[in-house]
């Protein structure tokens, strides 16, 4: 075990190192999807890989229009008397948004999901710190006790068994948070480690991973280590299911499509689309709608930008007053509407030019007819 000293060394330079990342990086606070999760699935939990470890459970995140899975793994504290609470999905009221973990010295509201392990819907009972050391619950925890010495042994009746992974909405947890919940979630706390962020991101780029390829049972359920998906750490689901709903071939990530994802904000968007490249036959007059293509696409990709950065102030203001729940899903309701607002001026945008363009390059082709085709 480190000393306090080194722990609190390693915590100053975490947080100069997230500081320095860029604003969106730290803004995500928040997903809204139109789709239910699904269920937690079933697996072991690999041996602590040392002292001063974690748990930090499974959860099913959402990316490239589908969810997957990101492993459960045991993750360092960055402080000492700093404990884990896991993020959940609720039900906004039009769709499922996802409300990001944190640390902290005392567990808040995870939305009552049994993730298993200590968490179990409220609070954490897989272990406590205790004189600068973490204690490990043995009940609960996977501990090698010839390694490990901070060890206990306390029995938990688990009584929510369900494995449903959202709260509210048909099917969720009917579970709300206790007064000392919601005042945990006002409380210090720091947003994941690098090493966590690396672990989402690493499972984010496993097509394996994805709900629609294992159906809710991932070959890597949890690993020992963040970020480690491979060798003999590594725990495979052995229950869970999932029946995505079924989806169109060209089905779009549109804010009015009700079988994709609802976009909160600009850079959750897919690219836009280029407009075909003018073909008049008239080389002047391509040259001349290509450059007013390329001024308007120039002009939406800057206010989208305009538009992200004005959001990603108002979650670090969120972040910095330690907003709750009720709060933050406000402002993701604010910011989809300012979100499908853009998107609907700019595709009237793109519709209003294209009609500029269109009678011209109808006219063109006839206006360089052959001689003896022209009326006379």
């Amino acid at each position: 075990m480190r000393s306090s000293v080194s722990r609190s060394v390693r915590s100053l330079l975490i947080a100069l190192a997230l500081l320095a990342m860029p604003a969106a990086a730290l803004a995500q606070i928040s997903v809204s999807v139109t789709i239910a999760p699904p269920e937690i699935p079933v697996y072991e939990q690999p041996i602590c890989p040392g002292d001063g470890y974690i748990w930090v459970p499974g959860y099913w995140a959402w990316g490239d229009d589908d969810y997957y899975w990101v492993p459960g793994t045991w993750v360092e504290a960055p402080e000492v008397g700093f404990l884990w609470t896991p993020g959940y999905w609720g039900w906004g009221g039009s769709s499922f948004v996802f409300y990001d973990g944190y640390w902290g010295p005392q567990v808040g509201w995870y939305g009552g999901i049994n993730y298993g392990f200590g968490y179990f819907g409220h609070g954490y009972e897989g272990g406590r710190w205790d004189g600068g050391h973490f204690f490990y619950n043995t009940t609960i925890n996977h501990v090698d006790v010839n390694v490990i010495h901070n060890v206990y042994n306390t029995r938990v009746d688990v009584t929510n068994v369900t494995h449903v992974s959202y709260n509210g909405g048909n099917g969720g947890i009917n579970e709300r948070p206790t007064a000392a919940e919601e005042a945990a979630s006002h409380g210090q706390h720091v947003g994941p480690v690098a090493a966590q962020v690396q672990h989402v991101q690493a499972a984010r780029a496993d097509t394996e991973l994805r709900a629609s390829a294992n159906h809710g049972r991932p070959p890597v359920a949890a690993t020992a280590k963040a970020g480690e998906f491979s060798g003999g750490g590594v725990s495979h689901a052995t229950g869970g299911s999932y029946n995505p709903p079924a989806r169109s071939d060209n089905a779009s990530s549109r804010p009015d499509n009700a079988s994709g994802p609802s976009p909160v904000h600009p850079n959750d968007l897919p690219a836009a689309e280029r407009m075909a490249a003018p073909n008049t036959g008239d080389s002047k007059l391509d040259k001349k709608y290509q450059q007013q293509q390329e001024k308007l696409s120039t002009q939406q990709n800057q206010e989208r930008q305009k538009l992200q950065q004005q959001q990603d102030k108002e979650h670090q203001q969120l972040a910095k007053r330690n907003a709750d729940d009720a709060a933050k899903q406000q402002v993701e309701q604010k910011h989809q509407e300012q979100t499908q607002q853009l998107v609907q001026k700019h595709t009237q945008q793109t519709q209003q030019l294209q009609q500029r363009q269109q009678p011209a390059r109808t006219a063109a082709p006839k206006a360089s007819a052959p001689a003896e085709e022209r009326p006379k």
